[in-house]
């Protein structure tokens, strides 16, 4: 068994959720993807992992 595939790429993961992979990378780059790991040039984010809450949105906005 690979020990790589747990893991999917940042261009994978964007099309699973629907971001770009520039947006993967910042995520990665600011450790809001838990187990997230530079490989070379490249990002291997955990299979599993789930989408951080965009800063951006109204969702993401906190109150106060």
């Amino acid at each position: 068994m690979n020990p790589l595939d747990d893991y999917c790429t940042a261009k994978e993961l964007s099309k699973k959720w629907n971001v770009s992979t520039r947006m993967i990378s910042y995520y990665c780059s600011e450790g809001r993807i838990p187990g997230a790991k530079l490989l070379g040039k490249n990002w291997i984010i955990p299979a599993d992992a789930e989408k951080p809450i965009d800063g951006r949105t109204k969702e993401g906005k906190s109150d106060g």
